[in-house]
């Protein structure tokens, strides 16, 4: 694939719509410990997440008034769940689930950002083969 300097190498990037995409960024770097990469003007900033992505984007004209975070989520991969869950509750993060440990080998939490998206943070803390707790591999990343 083609590297581009103008976009993260992430293959995988979300974009989540916010009403103020600048004041979106500074909560999620402030919350969630992203880092801006790119801004674009008022309308759009990439964001650091960890080796990944996301990108916060204005909302689209013909989206005014529909229900942003309706179905969608974004799990973060993370060392140090726990610090993190800290983090994100001093920074006024909604903390919907705490961090607990589940039987596939991860603990997670989950929060909600100031636009209501719903976010996961996940720790790996065990290389737990899916037969064990019940699931079915289909094609395992070694």
């Amino acid at each position: 694939m083609q590297t581009n300097r103008s976009l993260p190498r992430a293959t995988v990037i979300p974009e989540l719509a916010y009403a103020d995409v600048n004041k979106a960024a500074e909560w999620l770097c402030r919350a969630f410990g992203f880092r801006v990469r790119i801004k674009m003007g008022s309308h759009r900033v990439q964001m650091h997440a960890g080796g990944g992505a996301v990108i916060a984007t204005e909302v689209r004209e013909e989206d005014r008034g529909r229900p942003l975070t309706a179905g969608h989520a974004v799990m973060v991969r993370m060392q140090d769940v726990d610090a993190h869950w800290r983090r994100a509750g001093e920074a006024g993060a909604k903390i919907t689930r705490e961090p607990r440990t589940y039987p596939y080998g991860e603990r997670q939490y989950n929060a909600e950002d100031l636009a209501g998206y719903a976010w996961a943070f996940s720790e790996s803390v065990a290389n737990v083969d899916p037969a064990e707790w019940g699931g079915t591999a289909v094609e395992l990343e070694e």
